[in-house]
């Protein structure tokens, strides 16, 4: 039977037909996963290497495919090479250019291996080389809010609970917030890619394969940390692609957590915050509008990371050992996610060294809302009163407040004194912005001289955790 009667001349022998053209159009990944090309390119050179170590190829004709896939890697890159759905994917793509330059002795590459494994190593691949990238994003990013953070560990403003006032924070110690986020989300990559930097190939569709073949030898070519060992398991497991994108929606939720309060700083109802006009738009009809698009379009965009989680979640969740034709709906949400979380973590480290706060405005906000009650409870607790006693006095002081149009600072100690005797002189030392910021100087607390401290330990950790160049 002829490569035509079959359809594809790469598992054709068995079939009495083409496949039917809506069956070769509905089943093709090429359009998506050439995208592997190159992690498939290396993982080739390094299995045919390896046949000519155990003896299946000979040195020429590992030679002849070495120089071959190097060849058609060229004609990828310079846009040369024609892409073909009738073969389905990038795997059989690239093997079938390969036999077309250099013939028959093309046809051995394939020995020993199974496109189930073979595609297994080139996830893991292209997932490894990607965590690097977004792994030097997050420092990027980690880098410019160590330094904002710095420059703003005097700069007061309110923070928040239930998003009303609560207590005066400085903004230094709140972007130190979003770096303990961004840090955590760089240990969990870290961490991910340590199951992701396990090698596959051997484990062919899976069984393994009767030739005796050096798994260890590829992964050592390859940079892989060791061999999986089920091949079952092998040519089955996604869950390195779920695992990272666990990790992504993650940094994506952080990030939206971010551009949410961003957007809210951005608006004129509270003023604390100013970006560069070339990170924003403006209105087609409101001439005086400037919108945060880069902070809205992050924010819109952790729903499809998220997303694209469950779809993956939901893909592996009936399936039986080992591969199934079903995984191949996993490389289009890894490659959108990938490419989705790069573009926001690369916005954000340009974006937020030139975040401009304005001092004053902040400070106005952080005097509405009574945010040194607190302080003035724990003034009143130092000084013999129970702390529910405390805070009913409080309270009380803070109505007494608002029905007198100011701030519990702008009140006279006579007028404190009818709530308690323990209040002397010295209260207006705790019930300014300045004095509440600066008590809570210990480890965690927003002093000043704390979000320094914790400035600089978090830059250490930064350059500790950056690789070795």
């Amino acid at each position: 039977m002829s490569s035509d009667q079959g359809g594809n001349q790469t598992w054709g022998g068995r079939f009495s037909e083409a496949p039917d053209a809506l069956v070769q159009a509905f089943t093709a990944s090429v359009a998506f996963d050439r995208r592997l090309f190159l992690h498939d390119i290396r993982g080739s050179i390094a299995h045919a290497r390896m046949l000519a170590r155990v003896g299946v190829l000979t040195e020429r004709e590992r030679d002849k495919i070495v120089e071959g896939l190097e060849q058609i890697l060229v004609e990828i890159e310079r846009g040369e090479f024609a892409w073909l759905d009738e073969l389905e994917d990038v795997h059989m793509n690239i093997e079938a250019r390969l036999t077309d330059r250099i013939g028959d002795v093309g046809k051995k590459l394939h020995t020993g291996r199974s496109r189930n494994d073979q595609v297994a190593t080139d996830l893991r691949l292209l997932l490894r080389d990607e965590i690097d990238g977004l792994l030097g994003e997050l420092a990027r990013l980690r880098a410019g809010l160590i330094e904002v953070a710095e420059r703003e560990a005097d700069t007061i403003m309110p923070g928040f609970t239930h998003m009303q006032v609560a207590q005066p924070v400085t903004v230094g110690h709140h972007l130190l917030a979003w770096q303990a986020m961004l840090e955590r989300d760089a240990g969990r990559l870290a961490d991910c890619r340590k199951r992701v930097n396990v090698l596959p190939l051997g484990a062919a569709a899976l069984a393994g394969t009767t030739f005796p073949i050096d798994r260890e030898s590829v992964a050592a070519e390859l940079g892989f940390d060791g061999v999986a060992e089920n091949s079952l398991d092998a040519v089955s497991d996604r869950d390195f692609v779920i695992e990272f994108l666990s990790a992504a929606a993650l940094i994506m939720t952080h990030l939206s957590r971010v551009s949410e309060e961003l957007i809210l700083w951005l608006s004129p109802a509270f003023g604390f915050v100013d970006l560069p006009d070339r990170y924003c738009t403006g209105s087609s009809i409101m001439p005086q509008k400037k919108n945060p698009d880069v902070p809205e379009l992050v924010r819109g965009k952790t729903a499809r990371v998220t997303g694209h989680l469950m779809s993956l979640l939901t893909l592996m969740k009936g399936q039986p050992l080992a591969y199934n034709r079903d995984n191949q709906e996993d490389k289009e949400p890894l490659f959108d996610t990938l490419d989705t979380v790069r573009h926001c973590l690369g916005l954000y480290a340009d974006m937020v060294p030139h975040l401009g706060f304005d001092a004053a405005a902040c400070r106005r906000a952080a005097r509405r809302g009574f945010a040194t009650a607190t302080d003035l409870a724990d003034y009143l607790v130092r000084n013999g009163v129970a702390f529910r006693d405390a805070h009913e006095i409080v309270g009380k002081a803070v109505r007494h407040a608002i029905d007198a149009g100011c701030d519990l600072a702008e009140l006279s100690l006579e007028d404190l004194q009818r709530f308690s005797k323990a209040i002397g002189p010295d209260v207006f030392d705790v019930l300014t912005l300045e004095g509440s910021v600066a008590a809570r100087n210990h480890i965690g607390g927003t002093a000043p001289e704390q979000v320094r401290i914790a400035a600089k330990r978090a830059r250490q950790r930064l350059e500790a955790d950056a690789p070795a160049t």
